[in-house]
């Protein structure tokens, strides 16, 4: 955890010492009346906190603002829906690249059952987008949907490049990927566990996305996700 978030509601409330993060700063950060500490709001601005006093039951904070991070980038992905330990994987590790916004849609292969898991009807994929903002010292979280289809989402997931991963009818590498339009906006979308089926990828090319492979190998989606970022952020996208 680089950066302690509360949301803004928590600005005036203490915070209880069996919270995760008061364990963080007690334990962690080992900070003690008077210590100073990084933190943000969600979605605000990023700056520094005091732990101002420490009582039985929880933790009193006062935080200073300092400055407003940076915009999400500009990058879109539509992905099959997953299983749910895969789906949070995503979810965190998505969030710590930085993307704006992340669209679980429902494919020729997803199960639908995944749609009605806990994490969704819990409100516990929010969390996994927490981690993953902390991880990255920000406090900007992505926009996400599960209820989409594939076809919905390309539809309306605004501006952007459609590009997608394959593969098996990829013709070429990602990182030889060169845009159409100059830099902008990018839509990514990653097939499910048991990948695109052929209505699928007659969707995608209808929609104007390029098929991109990411080598050889065959990698697990959540493996996908980040590696197909990690070449998007080389090239400044």
């Amino acid at each position: 955890m680089n950066l302690v978030l509360l949301e803004p509601a928590e600005l005036a409330a203490p915070l209880p010492r069996q919270d995760p993060r008061a364990r963080h700063i007690l334990d962690v950060l080992r900070r003690r009346e008077g210590d100073t500490f990084h933190a943000g709001v969600v979605d605000g601005p990023i700056g520094t906190a005091t732990l101002v006093a420490l009582g039985s039951d929880a933790l009193t904070l006062s935080f200073v603002p300092v400055r407003e991070p940076p915009p999400l980038p500009a990058v879109t992905l539509v992905i099959g829906l997953p299983r749910p330990p895969t789906a949070r994987d995503i979810l965190r590790d998505a969030t710590t690249c930085g993307v704006g916004a992340i669209h679980f849609v429902a494919t020729e292969r997803t199960d639908p059952n995944y749609a009605t898991s806990n994490i969704w009807r819990d409100g516990e994929w929010r969390r996994h987008l927490l981690v993953g903002a902390a991880q990255a010292f920000d406090t900007r979280l992505p926009v996400v949907t599960w209820t989409h289809s594939l076809a919905h989402a390309l539809t309306h997931a605004g501006p952007g490049e459609r590009l997608a991963l394959d593969n098996y009818e990829a013709e070429a590498h990602l990182g030889r990927w060169k845009p159409t339009a100059g830099e902008g906006p990018i839509v990514l979308a990653i097939g499910p566990e048991r990948g695109w089926g052929p209505q699928d990828r007659t969707r995608l090319r209808d929609e104007g996305a390029t098929l991109l492979h990411l080598g050889k190998r065959v990698l697990r989606v959540e493996m996908a996700v980040v590696a197909a970022l990690a070449i998007l952020q080389a090239r400044g996208a």
